[in-house]
Formats: C-alpha cells, structure tokens, sequence
C-alpha cells in the first residue's frame, strides 16, 4: 500500500508516487523518461522520445470524438531537487518519502517536486483511463525546465498537430495564465585602463534593500542597490576614480546590495563622504515604503591623519574617462518597467534589470534580465541598450535568450476552461499574464499559433524543503481538466 493509496482521485495520486519513487532532479531524467516510454509501451500507445529524453505520447480521441480537434497536454518531468542539511538521502539515486499531513502532501525532508509531478500524473491518468471522453490527446512531457527550459529548446516538434495546448505547470488554483515574457541576458561590457594616482582609499556599501524577483517584484516600486550606486557616484563622479565597483548576486534579482572602492583626494575625502550621503537621505526618503532598512556605509581609508583628513596612498584606478563611462552607463542605461501590457490590466509587458554588477580584469560588466511579452519590444529595447553601449565605447553580449507568449485576444481553450471551472465553482476564475517566463513561450515560437492556457493545483513553498501540494485542489483541478476535455468535443 503505498503512502497516497487512499487518496483520491486515486489514479492520479497513483501515478504522481510512482514518479516520486524515481529520482528525477534536473539533468538526472533518463529514469524518469524511460519510465514514461514503459507506460506508452505497456498500453501500446504512440509514443517518442528524443536525445535530450523529451517524451511525446499520442492517444487518439474516444468514441465520438475521434475527428475533434487534438489537445496539447504538457507539463516538465524535472523537479528541483533540494534536501536539509541534514537529510541521508542521495537525491541522484533515491526517490522521495512522501507524508500526509492533513490536507497537505510533503516530502520528508527533501523538496517534493509537485512542481511539475502532479502534471505528468494528470497526463498519465487521463492516458490510462479507456472510458473518459477526449479528444485525440498529444502530451508533451518535457525535460530540465528548472535549468532553463533546455528540454523545450531542443524539441523538435514537426510531428504535433494540435494547436489547443494545454500546460500545468502552475501552482495556483483558479489562476488561469495567458501570456508570458520572453527574455535574454543582456550583459553591458566596458572595458578600462587603469593608472596610477595618489589618493585616499574610499569604500562604500549598500545593503539593506527589499530585493525580489526581477520578474514578479518589478512593479513594486522597489529601489536596486546597484542603480541607487550609479545615483550616488553620479553625485561626486568630477572627484572620484573608480577602483572596483560589484553589486547583485543573480540578473533576474533585484539587487540587495553593491559595494564600490573610490579613489579620492585626500583633501576632498570629507566633501565626497558628506555628497553621497546627502544624496543617499534624498534616495532613503523616496524609497522609505519599498525599502525602509536600505543602509549606506563610508569608510574613508585605512589609515587617517591625526588631524582627521584621510591618507594618501598610491592608487591603480580607472582612469578619469573610464570611470565617467561607469558610471554614465549606470546613471542613463535604461532600467526597471519600459510599458505596461494594453490588454492586462496590472500586467508588466517590458522590462529590465540591473541584477549582477562586477568588476573584471578588462571590463566593468552591467547584466540585465531583459523580458517582455512582445518579442518586437524585447529587442527594441536590446537595441537601445547596444546603442547606448556603443556611444560609451562597451559591447552587449546576449545569452539565455527565451521567446514570450503573447496574449490571444479569441482563445476557444481559455473560453471552455473558463465556462467549465464557472459551471463547477459558481464563480469565475482570474485570468492573468506574468512577467516571467514559461515553456509555453518556446512552443509558441516553435509551433506558430498555439492557444494555451497554464494551470495547476495548489502549492507552496516550490523548490524548497517546504513544498507542500493540497489535496482537494488537486481533486477539484482534476475535475476541471477532464470535464473542459470533454467539452472540446
């Protein structure tokens, strides 16, 4: 008898423990792929898989609805795979131990990977199941999600013929998502001299920001330790020489903190510590909502004179020219929301932040989480940052680029799910986009014009040792799913 045996529906529950006894991190799948082919093997259903282990599997639709328009299931086979410090299991070899708790399903102590299990268990049950109405199904079970959506990169998909596309790979219930960003990292290089100079030794800290997600908390007004740092240099650049500047920790983060090393006159050391942290009180009071613990730190040299002036020393900065280019990139680089989505009301369309600032042995580097729902606006705005690049005398290099889904105004999927879950619930769902990125997009630019909806269950605490997955939410999703199926006949 297995943990989630009594639980119901019980296929489901059946088929997510199966997954959950095999181990399946990102890039440790070719289990859990296989496990998938055995499933299409022993019901005798179509099935692919590829060289990067993406699994397809093809079931043609039930009695009166074998000429209906095909259905696009998809989700990841891939969890994130973390454990407490303590925990004895080797997550590249052991499955999970799952408990009950409740209305709650967790795994002792390691995460549970619901994100995205519980969509490989709805496909397989609805796979299994001889006697459920639905059209003729292709269900796409992707790999390594969690690490850059690599299975959906590589995917060839010249033999799916429906355009109807179903993903579940959300973790909130009753939010039906329609669209979402694509990006790139766009990392702004300029490279420096340096020479020598005779000056006092200044170090300056920012820590104590909100921070957040580039892509969830970008329209919370936040302040970013590394944009606040251009604004402060910006305030004594005619006075300072740039030694090291380096800020952030992630593109797609909000910086939490930035530290720069100035090389100042001595003479002039009280006068730029008194600038900056004028210009800092000015900062705090705007962003004194977002980022009420924000914090600035000076500490003028190592070795004061006794009179108190700071101490000269000789110094190997930037030169005067390198260091305005700095700091007139971070001062005039774009930054933060660029529009608004027309159609979404509360939905950011474009956007870019400043995550990752480092000083290297050549250049000083600015990465950027670039994203946007249009495709056109993204390299609008990439344009404009190469642009600006240039005109400084630096380079942009791009990486990790991703497409965006955009918002389908006429969707017949959204409609029957909506009128479906409104049917069940008595009330309507929220239908929204996000600004962040999901495999949707990659399909989308792969197969042209795809009508898709995301959903799932409810989850918390993904990707971490407190994921937990609802019960009831999984049986009132399940219930959603197989009667919108049924009415896409």
């Amino acid at each position: 008898m297995g943990v989630l045996s009594a639980l119901e529906p019980a296929k489901v529950f059946q088929f997510f423990e199966e997954i959950c006894s095999i181990p399946h991190g990102s890039g440790n799948v070719e289990q859990i792929s296989n496990y998938l082919v055995d499933f299409a093997k022993e019901r005798g259903l179509k099935y692919r898989q590829d060289e990067k282990y993406n699994v397809v599997i093809w079931k043609d639709g039930s009695k009166g609805y074998e000429d209906s328009e095909p259905v696009i299931l998809q989700g990841h086979m891939d969890m994130v795979a973390v454990k407490t410090a303590d925990c004895p299991k080797d997550m590249e070899k052991d499955g999970l131990d799952l408990e009950v708790n409740g209305d709650l399903i967790s795994a002792k102590g390691t995460s549970l990977g619901g994100d995205d299990g519980i969509a490989v268990a709805y496909s397989l049950a609805i796979l299994d199941d001889p006697d459920m109405p639905h059209p003729p199904l292709e269900v796409i079970i992707t790999t390594d999600e969690e690490i850059g959506m690599l299975g959906a990169a590589y995917m060839d998909v010249s033999d799916i013929k429906g355009h109807l596309f179903l993903n579940m790979d959300s973790e909130d219930e009753g939010i039906f998502t329609v669209s979402c960003a694509g990006g790139a990292t766009v990392t702004c290089k300029f490279p420096y001299e340096r020479e020598n100079v005779q000056a006092a030794v200044m170090r300056v800290s920012l820590d104590g920001f909100s921070g957040g997600h580039s892509g969830v908390e970008i329209d919370k007004g936040r302040a970013n330790a590394n944009v606040v740092m251009g604004r402060l240099l910006y305030s004594v650049m005619n006075d300072v020489r740039l030694i090291s500047i380096n800020g952030g920790e992630k593109d797609n983060a909000i910086a939490l903190s930035c530290q720069v090393e100035i090389a100042v006159p001595a003479d002039k050391a009280e006068e730029v510590k008194n600038k900056m942290q004028e210009t800092f009180a000015i900062v705090a009071e705007e962003y004194k909502v977002t980022d009420p613990n924000a914090a600035l730190h000076v500490e003028a040299g190592d070795a004061d004179k006794a009179d108190g002036t700071a101490q000269s020393t000789d110094v190997q900065a930037l030169t005067a020219k390198d260091t305005a280019v700095v700091i007139q990139a971070l001062l005039h680089m774009p930054y933060g929301i660029q529009r608004m989505n027309p159609e979404i009301e509360g939905l950011v369309q474009t956007s870019l932040n400043l995550g990752i600032l480092r000083t290297n042995e050549t250049s000083v580097d600015l990465s950027y989480a670039v994203r946007s729902a249009s495709e056109h606006e993204k390299q609008f705005l990439i344009d404009k940052m190469d642009a600006l690049a240039v005109l400084l005398g630096g380079i942009t290099e791009i990486s990790g680029p991703y497409p965006g889904w955009e918002y389908r105004a006429d969707s017949r999927l959204r409609d029957v799910l909506v009128d479906t879950y409104r049917e069940l619930y008595g009330n309507d769902p929220v239908v929204e986009g996000i600004h962040a990125g999901l495999e949707c997009g990659l399909f989308a630019s792969k197969m042209g014009d795809i009508d898709a909806v995301s959903l799932g269950p409810q989850m918390e605490g993904i990707h971490t040792v407190n994921e937990v997955l609802s019960i009831s939410s999984v049986q009132r999703t399940w219930e959603l799913v197989t009667k919108a199926l049924a009415a896409l006949k």
